[in-house]
């Protein structure tokens, strides 16, 4: 696994963890967690007296993370005769429930998979010893929480619960309040991106967004690069631009066959692809190795989102830029994510490159994007998920989910509101 000496969330986690204590995990993405659960449970599971049955369930957000952490397992435990298996969606569940059968005591699952299983009686969780809740702050924003609540009904109260997150929202700590027993805190630095990442605004509007991105990748000496974008049906074409200008690039989003994403990554890790262009859902948890840049094509639209995205450059100790290009409508995102970090992010112009009438030095200036500062909070705290958010594209803000200040609703293809129960079913089925 390459590991000479231990990260410092690792150092710290690992000794409480293997002490039995419940553990509170907060660290920056990129720093190791994975490790710092996954080597307590197999010299638990090790040295104990060998059970039969699910000793240790991890749960994660998405299939990618699932599937990376089950590879760390089966990395670390390969000498140690411990099996783990994945389980996700849009797969097939015959070879999961095979791998079961043949003795997995490590189970990484997705939530809603995991209770399609439970449900049909397919895996009994009664002998689950330690419960791992990882990106706990991701299940929170993708809609989990409910599901996670009904799987600590099938797991024993007598168990040792280990919650990982990068941030934590005020839900995450409702949760662990609840679930935790009297929990060790283990904290490294502040819950903000990695110290190794440097930051940079390009100011540019929609129309151009294309053109400067083919641009900022001609003139910048990269590794591996990570562009992000908002939607599934934009990812999708923005990889067939860059492939149309020779670049080797994959697509990574929701809609796309589960050995479809699968191949995307690992062709991405293993450098066929040298630029992954990915949707947020999809790109949560990934672990890839030398990618010097993080893209945002479109600001996110939470300052959690931010911080998840860059977390993909700068790990590990070494060093990663994250670029986002920016319009005028991402202003108020950009006090609240500059709140986050502490710092005013760099705003920069590329040069030699043609902006027209828009002047890069002019706009997302300070005084620009303090215009909205009276309604964000005062104290540094982050606003809450059911606080105003601002929709980019189209200007409208939803205030606490009420529905939007100016005419012209917004809503999804069936006509519910972004953030609804209806909204967050269809976006769980899509992990």
């Amino acid at each position: 696994m390459g590991y000479t000496t231990p990260t410092p969330i690792q150092e710290k986690a690992i000794p409480v963890a293997m002490e039995g204590r419940d553990v509170l995990g907060l660290a920056q993405t990129g720093t190791g967690k994975t490790a710092a659960f996954a080597l307590p449970i197999l010299h638990r599971l090790a040295s104990g007296p060998p059970k039969r049955g699910i000793r240790a369930l991890v749960i994660a957000p998405t299939r990618e993370l699932a599937e990376q952490i089950h590879q760390s397992f089966t990395e670390l435990g390969k000498h140690l005769r411990i099996y783990s298996v994945a389980i996700y969606g849009g797969v097939s569940k015959g070879p999961q429930l095979a791998k079961l059968r043949r003795g997995a005591q490590v189970v990484v699952a997705c939530p809603g998979r995991l209770l399609d299983h439970v449900d049909q009686k397919d895996i009994n969780l009664s002998n689950v010893e330690v419960l791992v809740l990882d990106e706990a702050d991701t299940m929170c924003e993708m809609g989990f929480l409910p599901d996670v609540r009904r799987i600590l009904g099938h797991v024993p109260e007598d168990r040792q619960t280990l919650l990982f997150s990068a941030t934590m929202p005020k839900e995450i700590r409702a949760l662990a309040v609840n679930i935790l027993k009297d929990p060790v805190t283990v904290q490294i630095g502040t819950i903000a991106p990695a110290k190794t990442v440097s930051h940079a605004l390009y100011p540019v509007p929609d129309i151009l967004k294309k053109s400067l991105l083919m641009a900022i990748l001609k003139q910048t000496p990269t590794t591996r690069v990570m562009v992000f974008t908002r939607t599934k049906h934009r990812a999708k074409n923005l990889a067939l631009d860059l492939g149309k200008m020779s670049y080797k690039v994959a697509a990574l989003q929701g809609n796309m066959a589960q050995n479809a994403r699968q191949r995307a990554m690992n062709g991405f890790r293993d450098g066929e692809f040298d630029i992954l262009v990915a949707t947020d859902i999809a790109a949560h948890g990934i672990d890839v190795p030398d990618v010097s840049h993080v893209i945002n094509f479109d600001f996110p639209n939470t300052a959690d989102a931010y911080l998840h995205r860059i977390g993909r450059t700068g790990r590990a100790e070494q060093t990663g830029e994250a670029f986002t290009l920016a319009g005028i409508a991402d202003g108020p995102m950009i006090r609240m994510v500059e709140k986050e970090l502490g710092a005013r992010i760099e705003r920069r112009r590329l040069p030699g490159f043609n902006y027209g009438n828009f002047n890069p030095e002019n706009e997302l200036s300070e005084s620009r994007t303090s215009q909205r500062a009276a309604t964000e909070p005062s104290n540094g705290a982050r606003p809450s998920r059911s606080a105003d958010r601002i929709w980019p594209r189209t200007g409208q803000v939803w205030h606490n989910g009420k529905g939007p200040s100016n005419p012209g609703k917004r809503t999804t293809s069936s006509g519910s509101k972004p953030g609804s129960s209806a909204g967050q079913s269809r976006r769980r089925r899509r992990v």
